[in-house]
């Protein structure tokens, strides 16, 4: 019995032990199958569109609360800030105490308003701006980039903005990525809240306490979404990476494309994570349909001042012709979108149906994966559903506004302008250029606001400047009775043209003096030191005061045609208009340019109306010519200051006004002159002391070569190449110019032919090429032929004309814009090939400085 017993023990201890294994063993199983479950398969890390770095920890780095700059332009002509602006204000400072506004302005009573908000509010008068202060949304960005804080935010001055909004930044300042966020902005009729005067709680009507979610539960009944309208919500990681590759267009802030454009070009410069953050950012504005006052701005009186259709007018030419805008369109359906569900951040990406977190470290493959919490996966899936849905319901497309047929024109006459520009002694400093000299006008007018010079207007001599000048945000206005068919580089002094081009800017100042201003003549090739109004107002009336361009350092100034007609002053007084029409007629009769015919009318032919050695005195209206001293007023020939290595510091010392950059021939020889003696000592006294500019720094393409790859990608050269050398650099690609899609016969550069500043050319496969000229048939001459085939040469291509045409590939500008991913396979073969020591000379930002200086010293071209 006693063996039994020890018996049974003994089994029920042996079961004991196989039923703890075997429970062991199923707990196993049900943990490895819990952990394949929850997380990502191999293929799914492939696959993720967001990818974790491996240094970081689940995706995060461990920040403080990040700093925070607001950057926001008032419209100078919609008067001074009102109640909804204090409200926009008040709701971004009750954010968070490491937050500050920056404002980008010159309007006193914006300097006033930011004043009474305290230190966290300051005002930016150094940025580039229209000459009705409209603000350019290059300059804005660069001033932005150029932030200390950890995050810069562009939005609109009248958005409010709720808590979900730091909360939100703060989130994405915690990503181990560089980052982009958007989130366009909603418009809502009446909007009842208003924060209490401390301004950390948002009150209701009765006065109490109101929950974000219940201010939200309101704005969702009533908000109206329109895209087209522009107005968005940007914000981005400073850390020193560009936003995008590339130029950034001299797009007007809050004219319309802007946004689109800059998403577009972030998403395919692909240095950013970019992210729409609509769902989890309340922001909006209160629409007021009655928001132009019938007082008048700054004394602007225009009659169609409300409608400045112009400006959306050329934001839409600079949208279809810079970047891939116009070919890769602008559906938002494919982006990334952030937004909470469940208090989790997740991220979705509706194109390649994928949910991301990046507290998980996983990806959840909308609709197709298994979660092992149901009720957790329906919340979700609710949440995905919904702002799929909602994600339709915005997509958003403007399309239609990149339009280059739309006429582009300043609606204003001369006699508009001169009203509004004019100083309060009602002077106007003149500036007559021609297309090929807007480089030198671009460098004249940022020396000019550099002084901040303003009372300044430009005559466009042709239909090109006049484009150009207005896309700068110019005063210009077209001559009617201009000559055509100007020179782009035979326009130089002696030429006929030079004399065609002279003779009409007398003719305009007598025009404008007959209007009752007085006119400071400059040619664009003056460089200016400071303000001559001043000295030039000391001389009283019945004077001319003009440049000498006597080049001997002694003896008199007023020989025998030595009046420079390209800087002269003068008064509208009956004396000064009479004598300017004598000038004026005799420069019609005159077979020589209009500089002659200013001597011989007003000192006399040898110069027998001479008085001294620097005065004339015409008997007939008894106006006095005075001839400005040279040591203040000097010539390009005088004391051969070009010549000199720093030509500024030497007409600093001497105390100049201006420097001419005349005494020789030819517009390149001239730009050689300006840019070939400045150092870099001098060009960063001149950032230093500036004021203000038009931040073009990144925007001087009329000294830039612009090699466009495909699928939009731009390289920029400062100096002229040789087509061989990006041949060597990229086999099997060919050069050509924009019109190869349209005319390939004459496109397509030989390998000695030179890729020029200023011009854009494209890189296009020569097996490409040689389709588009078969597609393209044009009697060409024959080499060589083969029995059976023809085989011609463009270029260094030589084309079978007889040859298969049948694969599908490249025949116009969209395809190339579109189609890099085409292209993959064929760079990664190239890329085995030993480059070139070819590179660009622009280099991309990499680490921003301590603090931003506006820049002088660039020129901006706006040739596609």
């Amino acid at each position: 019995m006693k063996d039994l017993l020890c018996f049974f023990a003994a089994f029920d201890h042996k079961k004991v032990t196989l039923w703890s294994i075997w429970v062991s063993g199923v707990l196993l199983i049900a943990l490895s199958l819990y952990v394949t479950q929850t997380l990502p398969s191999l293929e799914d890390q492939d696959q993720d569109h967001i990818r974790a770095p491996r240094n970081s920890r689940q995706g995060f780095v461990n920040s403080t609360s990040p700093k925070i700059t607001i950057f926001s332009a008032p419209d100078p002509l919609n008067g001074p800030p009102g109640p909804r602006h204090v409200l926009a204000l008040r709701s971004w400072l009750a954010l968070s105490p490491y937050l500050t506004v920056v404002l980008f302005s010159r309007h006193p009573a914006v300097v006033a308003f930011a004043g009474s908000f305290g230190p966290r509010v300051s005002v930016e008068p150094n940025f580039d701006f229209t000459f009705l202060g409209t603000p350019f949304f290059h300059s804005m960005v660069a001033r932005s980039l150029a932030s200390t804080s950890d995050i810069s935010v562009l939005t609109d001055f009248e958005t409010i903005l709720l808590p979900d909004f730091i909360s939100t930044l703060s989130y994405a300042h915690k990503l181990d990525y560089d980052w982009l966020l958007f989130a366009p902005l909603r418009s809502v009729s009446n909007f009842p809240f208003q924060l209490d005067e401390a301004g950390k709680h948002w009150l209701g009507k009765n006065g109490k306490r109101i929950r974000t979610q219940k201010m939200q539960e309101f704005l969702a009944q009533s908000w109206q979404w329109n895209c087209h309208e522009g107005r968005m919500l940007m914000a981005w990681s400073n850390r020193g990476l560009p936003i995008h590759t590339g130029v950034l267009p001299p797009f007007l802030y809050g004219k319309g494309l802007h946004n689109h454009w800059v998403i577009n070009e972030a998403m395919s410069s692909e240095l950013r994570f970019i992210f729409d953050a609509s769902w989890t950012i309340t922001s909006f504005y209160v629409k007021d349909l009655d928001q132009w006052s019938e007082q008048l701005v700054e004394g602007y009186n225009f009659s169609n001042i409300k409608n400045r259709s112009w400006e959306n007018v050329g934001n839409s030419h600079l949208g279809s012709l810079y970047g891939s805008l116009y070919f890769h369109g602008d559906n938002y359906s494919n982006i990334v979108k952030h937004f909470k569900c469940a208090s989790q951040n997740l991220f979705i990406n509706t194109a390649e149906s994928i949910a991301y977190s990046f507290e998980q470290q996983s990806s959840l493959r909308l609709w197709r994966r298994r979660i092992l919490h149901p009720r957790r996966e329906k919340k979700t899936m609710e949440c995905i559903h919904a702002i799929t849905s909602l994600g339709r319901n915005m997509a958003c497309s403007v399309k239609h506004q990149l339009d280059l047929s739309r006429p582009l024109y300043l609606p204003f006459s001369l006699e508009s302008l001169l009203s509004v520009l004019a100083d309060k002694n009602k002077t106007i400093i003149l500036a007559v250029a021609g297309y090929s000299y807007k480089d030198m006008l671009m460098s004249w007018v940022c020396r000019l606001r550099s002084l901040l010079i303003t009372n300044f207007v430009v005559c466009a001599l042709d239909h090109d400047v006049y484009q150009f000048s207005v896309l700068q945000g110019l005063p210009v206005f077209e001559d009617p009775l201009s000559p055509s068919n100007i020179s782009f580089d035979d326009c130089h002094f002696g030429t006929k043209c030079f004399q065609r081009v002279t003779k009409s800017k007398s003719r305009l100042v007598l025009q404008i003096l007959k209007l009752g201003y007085n006119v400071l003549m400059s040619d664009v090739d003056v460089y200016w030191f400071k303000n001559p109004l001043p000295l030039l107002y000391s001389f009283g009336s019945a004077i001319l005061v003009a440049q000498s361009d006597e080049y001997k350092e002694t003896g008199p100034i007023n020989l025998p045609r030595r009046m420079n007609s390209g800087f002269y002053f003068v008064r509208s007084d009956d004396t000064t208009i009479a004598g300017m029409e004598k000038v004026v007629k005799h420069a019609a009769r005159s077979n020589l340019s209009e500089q002659p015919s200013f001597y011989d009318s007003l000192c006399g032919e040898g110069g027998s109306y001479r008085l001294g050695d620097d005065r004339c005195l015409e008997p007939e209206t008894n106006l006095t010519v005075h001839f400005l001293d040279r040591d203040l007023f000097p010539n390009g020939a005088y004391q051969n200051l070009w010549e000199k290595r720093k030509w500024k510091s030497a007409c600093l010392e001497k105390d100049c006004f201006i420097l001419h950059n005349n005494w020789i021939s030819g517009r390149r020889k001239k730009l050689v002159r300006f840019v070939r003696y400045l150092n870099k000592e001098s060009r960063r006294k001149s950032m230093r002391e500036a004021s203000t500019s038009l931040n073009l720094s990144l925007q001087s393409n009329d000294f830039t070569v612009r090699i466009v790859h495909a699928g939009g990608r731009e390289e920029l050269y400062l100096n002229a190449l040789f087509a061989s050398q990006l041949m060597e650099k990229y086999p099997g690609l060919c050069v050509a110019r924009p019109e190869v899609f349209k005319n390939p016969h004459k496109s397509f550069l030989w390998p000695e032919e030179k890729l020029l500043p200023g011009q854009k050319y494209y890189l296009i496969p020569c097996t490409t090429a040689q389709k588009l000229i078969r597609r393209h048939p044009e009697k060409v001459k024959e080499e060589q032929p083969c029995e059976g085939s023809k085989k011609v040469s463009y270029g260094n291509i030589v084309v079978d004309v007889d040859g298969d045409d049948s694969d599908e590939y490249i025949f116009s500008a969209k395809d190339f814009y579109t189609s890099k991913e085409r292209w993959s396979s064929c760079l990664l073969k190239r890329s085995e090939v030993k480059k070139s020591s070819l590179s660009p000379t622009l280099k991309e930002k990499g680490h921003k400085g301590s603090g931003w200086e506006p820049s002088l010293t660039s020129i901006q071209e706006l040739s596609p």
